[in-house]
């Protein structure tokens, strides 16, 4: 779904926390390369055993060597994206870690490689049971405020956000943050992405207060590390006022977003790059604030940054891009709301035409369209116009996702308006119950549009 659609910021990850991402193998691993026995990497070549030297000594070696040939092999393997031969290759890592014991910090990284490798090909069963027993030997072989902890705590915590058992997630990030907090400073920049995860798991749960203390606390440090006006602070305004958004704090979103706009125009000494290629990122920013002035009945400013957005969009991305279609629609809306039918109704048009072309008849976002036509229709009594498309948007809505839809019941409640306006109750009656039996099964609406009243 497009961004322009759902009125959702971009989430991109800030730069000066991007170290310790889960990236793949090897990101975060020269710690557990310097915390080997020997403080050194061991050599790839088994050494042959000196006079000195006891046959247990070479076996150790040897061991160790063989170690790092299959680590090494493993994350050669990712990087090429043969996932198959990583997993195997640190499976054999982890086989020679054992012989090390169960606390020594070289079972810990290959556990870790073998996580991450599983993680990125979507086993998430297989990745969890590794990750946790790394983060195990990580809390026996280091001192609990370790921050390779940390690191293995957020990377366990990103896998549970991955499966959305955000409950399981949010204390290993509390966790991890107060590790974060006490090695590294209440204000480092690394602290940001975990205090970003967390605020976001508390958002979906409602704790609307808990997340801006810490999307705020993210902004701040972010704002002393690079400046109040710098373009990769911009990913830290947008999620705070996309949480204003949620909340209805729309003036506090418009400012934030304003905010944004002004970075993403201008950028800080030369930070920001200015390619066409990047003017959708500064559409979906004035949609955005588009979408919280439309809220406020800010009508005027509103169309103002609608506008723009399109034009940026249409000047990106070519005049018949879905993101085209979506910005149409959002003006269309807003149109059709200050009763100017007669402008929004060819938006409308060109919007579906456009969805139609590029995403095929049948697509769910062509039922979203034509039902928004059918409901600009209905609004000025033509009926007539207004039925064929609102039957289409159902068949469409059936076909894609099935009888128990809620897009449907949406659907279905629309249609039900019509027939009702047309004096077919009996018709009406039956719409209404399809829809009612969807929704008691506790489905959420869908996006199938808006529910309009006669």
């Amino acid at each position: 779904m497009s961004p322009f659609r759902t009125a959702l910021a971009l989430a991109v990850a800030f730069s000066l926390a991007a170290a310790r991402t889960s990236a793949g193998p090897g990101v975060t691993r020269s710690a557990a390369r310097s915390a080997s026995p020997a403080g050194t990497r061991p050599s790839a070549t088994s050494p042959s055993p000196t006079s000195g030297q006891s046959s247990a000594q070479a076996s150790s070696q040897a061991d160790a060597a063989s170690y790092t040939l299959h680590l090494d092999a493993g994350r050669s393997a990712y990087a090429r994206g043969d996932f198959d031969e990583a997993d195997r290759m640190f499976r054999l890592a982890v086989q020679d870690a054992e012989k090390f014991g169960q606390k020594d910090i070289r079972l810990a990284e290959s556990l870790g490689e073998l996580a991450a490798v599983r993680e990125k090909r979507g086993d998430y069963a297989q990745a969890e049971p590794a990750y946790r027993r790394a983060l195990a030997v990580e809390q026996a072989a280091l001192p609990a405020d370790s921050p390779q902890i940390a690191v293995m705590l957020e990377k366990l915590a990103s896998l549970y956000l991955l499966e959305h058992k955000d409950s399981k997630a949010a204390p290993l990030l509390v966790r991890s943050l107060a590790i974060l907090e006490k090695s590294l400073g209440a204000e480092h920049p690394n602290l940001m992405l975990t205090t970003d995860k967390l605020a976001k798991i508390y958002q979906q749960q409602g704790r609307y207060a808990d997340a801006e203390k810490l999307f705020a606390r993210s902004l701040h440090i972010g704002e002393k590390a690079v400046g109040a006006d710098s373009a990769r602070l911009a990913p830290s305004l947008r999620k705070l006022a996309a949480l204003y958004d949620e909340e209805g704090k729309y003036a506090d979103a418009e400012a934030l977003y304003k905010r944004i706009v002004a970075i993403e125009e201008t950028g800080k000494q030369g930070d920001y790059p200015t390619l066409a290629s990047d003017y959708p990122t500064l559409a979906t920013t004035l949609n955005n604030l588009g979408m919280v002035c439309y809220k406020q009945e800010k009508y005027a400013d509103a169309e103002q940054y609608y506008k723009r957005s399109l034009e940026l969009l249409e000047k990106s991305l070519g005049p018949s891009h879905s993101d085209v279609a979506s910005s149409l629609n959002n003006l269309a809306a807003l149109y059709e709301t200050q009763e100017r039918y007669a402008e929004a109704e060819p938006l409308y048009k060109r919007s579906l035409a456009i969805l139609e072309k590029v995403l095929g008849k049948d697509h769910p976002d062509v039922a979203t369209d034509l039902n928004n036509l059918a409901a600009l229709y209905f609004r000025q009594g033509s009926y007539d116009q207004a039925e064929p498309l609102y039957k289409r948007s159902l068949a469409i809505w059936e076909k894609a996702r099935g009888p128990a839809n809620p897009n449907l019941a949406t659907a279905l409640e629309n249609y039900s308006l019509l027939l009702r306006r047309t004096g077919r109750d009996a018709e009406a009656e039956k719409m209404e119950a399809r829809a009612k039996a969807i929704r008691s099964r506790g489905a959420a609406v869908g996006p199938a549009g808006k529910k309009r009243s006669p």
